[in-house]
């Protein structure tokens, strides 16, 4: 092989890694995106859970009262 020949085989070699490069780096904005987004929903949903439990809570609390009261303790 010639020198034009190794370097030639260098030149396209490099640019198949920077093809590779360059979709490796858009699946990881693309896997940002969706992270962001899952864990705006985790929160959307531990804020929902959060108010859930006190909803819960509140109703025992009511329920054990009531049943207190209907056999006098």
């Amino acid at each position: 092989m010639s020198v034009e020949t190794d370097l030639l085989a260098l030149a396209v070699e490099n640019a198949k890694l920077r093809f590779a490069l360059a979709e490796a780096q858009e699946q990881c904005v693309e896997l940002a995106v969706d992270a962001g987004e899952l864990h705006a929903t985790i929160k959307e949903l531990q804020a929902h859970l959060t108010v859930l439990e006190a909803e819960r809570d509140a109703l025992r609390l009511a329920a054990a009262r009531t049943d207190q009261d209907r056999h006098g303790v």
